[in-house]
């Protein structure tokens, strides 16, 4: 299959029989661009949920620094289970109940004020949000005698006849359509009935219904915490919210995002506790299992529709990325999910569906403005994120194992993900990966890892590196001693996608990446002596896999491999060869600002301050490099590149003085290197390689012969 063919193949292509294999064509048809492994390392860290690289980076960690959230948070929580909203008279006991425990919004008294002054209100709120709790409060209120609630397919033109009597009147979620909207000229008829029979009517919609040329006010929720102390004031006084209001299980709650029933749930649960009827660790597993209630409920039955469900999904990939994104992949999801549920009869996209905030409301998620890191720099986005970061890792493992018949949905999906153009989406599809294979690892190494470490391109061995990688950070079992196996075994393909992996987790398993790529290096090691293998070498994939992976493990371990690289340089012909080159390699490589000092010269200046022996190992390394022929010239190469960076540093300048007094230890190392900062200066008119001649034997006398 050609790249215009793959780019070209249709979801339902993707999602027929044989969709896993063609989504694996797509991945290998891709054209194979192989960036350094640095870069690809980078892409990792950088594009990974919820900083879940930050375990590979030595000393620091990406993302959002002290807890800071930019944008609306909205935490939606409510007060009392109502009553199912059937015709007839509420009772009034269920009034009372109500009454003691609920807590006002900001908008209640807004929308008190509109009731009592117009006699109807339209009141619209999100999902769960309490909506109709408030309204039974705001005619409860007002005095009066009888509520009556009507029945929700009550249509808009036929509502006036229902209001003869006088009492308040609740119609709760209003059927309501294209063909059959509420209007203006609906409410004055409304309105005038209401006052001719002195009563009052709340009517509420959900917030994807609020009818736009109709006044209505928007339903915002008292926070958890008002509601909570409002349940534990109204049994145990004052004083038994003063005893459990700070308990750990109470603020971790609070902290997560809950619907009004859940809040009420462990408002009663609560109230037990500061009555002594309860233990506090009783409260501890709640909030857990109504996360994974809220999440069984989201993709169980028939709502909220398909299409959502695979919103969701795509959001707990998407987590804390650009919304656009979650929505535009979560469609091409649905479209996989539907052709599973309804093979016979597939349904479209619809293109202009549910609002951005009502999706983002269904989910129990927030939209920020915020910035997405790009190749080409920063770039401002509207971004969405789950307001409980549990959410996502739960979501994507409660789809994997409790409905496996979206199994093959989502294997094509994170598939066909896996090779596509954006680094964000690609790394995400990892990610995920990782999560469902450490919930089923025997299926995912089956569904992703395996086929993609099996696949011809690099793009696709390095999904399945990636996924290894970030599976073993979230404690998946089992992943080092696979990494171990692949990387001494006799597979090429999955060998390198061990190396790779091993190089990534250099800061988490230093001494297994290490013993395990020295094994590997062997293999090379043992050709030192024939010029025409070390030729082949040169151009082989997998001797600078392996090279690289080593220069990773270097950069991100530091201290602990460094000395082991340096011991078995000196004493262990075999593996010198890769072992220099990694090391040449990692002197070479910048931060990601490509302007800034090298690292290794960064590192040497600061070990040099420390008095620590790492700048002795460091010294010995270069000069073994500057005398080993296969490595001179790029020895060299990072000696001039780094004398460049001790103009106007007098710090650098400083190290390299050092540095250089320590190389040359006898006259042909001397020579080398003044012939080096002969050329430098030259070259490039960099003044300070006159200077740094002072640290070369015989440097200046020779120049002032040469004079």
């Amino acid at each position: 299959m050609s790249q215009t063919q793959a780019e070209k193949t249709t979801d339902d292509e993707r999602a027929s029989g044989d969709g896993e294999e063609e989504n694996q064509e797509k991945v290998d048809a891709t054209p194979d661009q192989r960036p350094p492994a640095w870069a690809a390392r980078r892409d990792l860290i950088e594009h990974s949920p919820r900083n879940l690289a930050g375990g590979l980076v030595h000393g620091s960690q990406y993302g959002l620094s002290g807890g800071e959230v930019h944008g609306n948070v909205n935490i939606q929580v409510g007060t009392y289970t109502e009553p199912q909203p059937l015709s007839g008279e509420i009772p009034t006991n269920k009034l009372a109940e109500l009454s003691v425990v609920f807590a006002e919004g900001p908008r209640f008294a807004d929308a008190l004020t509109r009731l009592r002054d117009d006699h109807v209100v339209i009141l619209s709120g999100g999902m769960a949000t309490g909506r109709r709790a408030a309204a039974m409060m705001l005619l409860h209120r007002l005095g009066l005698g009888r509520i009556r609630s009507l029945d929700s397919d009550t249509s808009p033109a036929s509502v006036r006849h229902h209001l003869e009597m006088s009492a308040g009147y609740l119609l709760a979620d209003i059927t309501v359509s294209r063909t059959r909207p509420l209007q203006q000229t609906h409410l004055l008829a409304i309105r005038e009935q209401l006052i001719s029979s002195h009563s009052h009517l709340v009517i509420t919609v959900p917030e994807s219904s609020a009818p736009r040329d109709v006044d209505h006010v928007a339903w915002e929720p008292p926070s958890a915490e008002d509601i909570i102390q409002a349940h534990v004031i109204s049994q145990a006084g004052e004083a038994g919210w003063d005893r459990v209001r700070d308990l750990v299980p109470v603020r971790t709650f609070l902290d997560r995002d809950h619907t009004p029933m859940e809040a009420t749930a462990f408002a009663r649960h609560l109230v037990a506790v500061a009555q002594g009827t309860a233990l506090e660790e009783q409260l501890t597993s709640l909030g857990e299992e109504t996360t994974q209630a809220q999440i069984e409920s989201w993709l169980t039955g028939d709502k909220p529709h398909l299409r959502d469900k695979a919103f969701l999904i795509s959001l707990s990939v998407f987590d804390q990325a650009p919304y656009a994104l979650a929505a535009e992949l979560g469609d091409r999801l649905f479209t996989l999910l539907n052709k599973t549920e309804n093979p016979g009869s597939p349904e479209g996209v619809p293109v202009f569906g549910s609002s951005r905030q009502t999706r983002l409301n269904l989910a129990r998620a927030r939209g920020y403005r915020s910035t997405e890191t790009t190749a080409w720099g920063p770039v401002h986005q509207y971004m969405a994120a789950f307001n409980d970061p549990e959410i996502p890792a739960r979501l994507l493992d409660a789809a994997w194992m409790l409905y496996p018949s979206a199994r093959p949905a989502l294997v094509a999906w994170l598939r066909d993900l896996s090779a596509d153009g954006r680094p964000l989406v690609r790394t995400r599809a990892s990610a995920a990966a990782a999560e469902l294979t450490k919930a089923d690892l025997p299926s995912g190494l089956a569904h992703f890892v395996e086929p993609w470490a099996d696949g011809k391109k690099y793009g696709s061995r390095l999904a399945a590196a990636n996924t290894l990688t970030l599976a073993h950070l979230v404690r998946t079992p089992a992943i080092p001693e696979i990494l171990h196996d692949w990387c001494v075994g006799e597979d090429k393909n999955r060998r390198w996608t061990a190396i790779r992996a091993y190089g990534l987790l250099g800061p988490v398993l230093p001494g297994e990446a290490l013993t395990a790529l020295i094994t590997a290096a062997r293999a090379y090691g043992r050709k030192e002596n024939s010029k025409k293998a070390r030729e082949e070498d040169e151009e082989n994939e997998e001797l600078l896999e392996l090279i690289e992976a080593i220069q990773l493990l270097l950069l991100a371990a530091r201290g602990p491999v460094l000395t082991e690289v340096s011991r078995l340089v000196a004493d262990d012909l075999a593996v010198r060869g890769p072992l220099l080159g990694a090391f040449l390699l990692a002197c070479e490589q910048h931060g990601d600002d490509a302007e800034a000092r090298p690292l290794v010269l960064e590192w040497y200046c600061e070990a040099l301050d420390e008095s620590s022996v790492e700048a002795g190992e460091l010294t010995s390394l270069l000069r073994v490099a500057l005398n080993d022929r296969q490595h001179t010239d790029q020895a060299l190469k990072t000696m001039g590149e780094w004398v460049g960076f001790a103009e106007g540093s007098p710090d650098v300048e400083g190290a390299l003085t050092v540095l250089l007094s320590d190389l040359a230890q006898d006259p042909a190392e001397c020579r080398r290197l003044e012939h080096l900062l002969r050329t430098v200066s030259k070259a490039g008119g960099v003044p300070v390689a006159e200077r740094l001649l002072v640290a070369v034997p015989g440097g200046v006398l020779s120049q002032g012969a040469r004079r």
